[in-house]
């Protein structure tokens, strides 16, 4: 028992000690090759603890070894470019002015559902609101605001200081409008047609004036005024108004 105990305190300085020497960011901030390195230490620093009968050696070398190579690769990641390309990738735009850009997202293995959630989770709901957005290496994802969505902001913000100023009556705030998702990867969200009250025959019109069919639509969402975005696999991502009878519905 003693012997188990002296393992694990010897293996967890270590492991501590190699853990500060690789620096100190979290795991959503690591590069590829850091997170392997991180988690194969993680599971080689057990393997001397889980068995008595195993030499402490046979998990402190490995431990040193991963540290010495990340050390290593950090240093030539530093120095060359192509390097830092190979061991990191480099960042990708999913999101430009003209729209979602597909073949980009097919290089990462994502689908749209994934694409949506990332850009929610960076606090934005509205793709017509987004100029650029890039994941970087870490999979993070970066957010460029438009610069009409930045402009709506600030007249709302010169309109209530405006107001507060003249002492006059406040005029209530402008609703706050909620994209709905009518098609993803080419496919009709059919209980969300139904709940915004839009008609699939206008969706299948706008499509014929932009000459694309909907199944190589890639993303449309309409908002509860009937403004819709549309953004097709291969083209220009537009908008439209839509005659849609369901807008109080979410």
């Amino acid at each position: 028992m003693l012997v188990v105990m002296l393992k694990s305190v010897i293996t967890f300085l270590v492991v501590f000690f190699v853990i500060r020497l690789m620096g100190k960011r979290q795991i959503g901030e690591m590069q590829p090759f850091e997170l392997v390195i991180t988690l194969i230490i993680a599971e080689v620093a057990c393997i001397p603890m889980n068995d008595p009968y195993i030499p402490l050696y046979y998990g402190l070398i490995p431990i040193i070894t991963l540290a010495t190579l990340h050390i290593v690769l950090s240093f030539v990641s530093r120095k060359s470019l192509k390097a830092r390309k190979i061991l990191s990738g480099s960042s990708v735009v999913v999101i430009n002015p003209d729209g979602i850009i597909y073949e980009n997202m097919k290089k990462m293995n994502m689908n749209m559902d994934d694409l949506i959630e990332a850009v929610r989770t960076a606090g934005y709901v509205d793709f017509t609101e987004i100029a650029y957005a890039i994941f970087e290496t870490n999979g993070k994802l970066c957010i460029v605001e438009s610069e009409q969505a930045k402009q709506q902001q600030q007249e709302q913000q010169q309109e209530q200081q405006q107001q507060q100023q003249s002492g006059g009556e406040q005029q209530s705030e402008p609703k706050t409008l909620l994209p709905l998702e009518l098609v993803i990867d080419g496919k009709l969200l059919k209980e969300n047609i139904e709940l915004s009250g839009a008609d699939t025959a206008e969706l299948e019109s706008v499509c014929d004036e932009k000459n694309i069919k909907l199944s190589e639509l890639l993303y449309a969402d309409v908002r509860q005024d009937g403004n819709a975005y549309f953004s097709p696999k291969y083209g220009k991502a537009f908008c439209r108004k839509l005659a849609i009878t369901g807008g109080e519905n979410w």
